[in-house]
């Protein structure tokens, strides 16, 4: 099983660290993808349908496209680096008073798991650093940088609207490519989101909490 956890790590290390790589900008990709027509004609056929049906919502990125792909792979990755950090600040004491259960008078119905029972002080920290975590990325969705990639699409922004309403679907099996590509975030991002659902199902299943499952898979490198 060591074999088997340490490549595993390696594995959902490679997909983190893509998390704090460079945003390319949008572009059109000229090069076809090495995947079969029929699994391209799929998505192609899903984004249009979608599209069609919702004409509004399609008109500035909600809905099925490469752009929320890319966002989702992107939350996942990052997702991967906020677990494996919490892992390691839990087992170097780097969380004061985490066995601490909140108290209700303090902090009201919020730390509230069931009745009158609260949360502990490291469920509190890491809930509020997500919290946090997500209202950047949100407001990186809504009021994207100049250098970075839209998720909602501007139909005013002209060339680069253009540019994004054009990227086509990566298919089943993207092209694979090596260095700092789009193919390989897109490739990142869907083996970080197998890995999340990996970890939930393996952690339902096991009875155990995430962190715990974590540290589990690297043999006990964390705790």
């Amino acid at each position: 099983m060591a074999p088997f956890r340490t490549l595993l790590a390696l594995v959902l290390g490679a997909s983190a660290v893509s998390a704090f790589a460079p945003i390319s900008t949008l572009s059109v990709r000229t090069a076809a993808p090495v995947v079969s027509e029929t699994s391209l004609e799929v998505f192609d056929k899903a984004m249009a349908d979608w599209e069609a049906e919702y004409p509004q919502f399609a008109k500035w990125g909600w809905g099925p496209s490469v752009q929320a792909e890319k966002w989702n792979g992107r939350h996942a990755m990052f997702g991967w680096v906020f677990i494996c950090a919490t892992a390691y600040a839990k087992g170097h004491g780097l969380i004061p008073d985490a066995d601490t259960v909140l108290n209700l008078k303090e902090w009201g119905t919020l730390a509230t798991i069931s009745g009158k029972n609260t949360i502990t002080n490291e469920r509190a920290i890491i809930l509020m650093a997500n919290v946090h975590c997500f209202c950047v990325g949100l407001l990186a969705t809504i009021c994207p940088l100049p250098f970075s990639d839209p998720l909602l699409l501007d139909p005013n922004q002209g060339e680069m609207y253009e540019k994004a309403k054009a990227t086509k679907a990566y298919g089943v099996l993207p092209e694979m490519k090596t260095g700092l590509t789009e193919e390989a975030e897109i490739m990142n991002g869907r083996m970080a989101m197998m890995g999340l659902i990996t970890l939930t199902a393996t952690s339902f299943i096991e009875g155990k909490d995430m962190l715990t499952v974590v540290n589990d898979w690297v043999g006990g490198l964390y705790f």
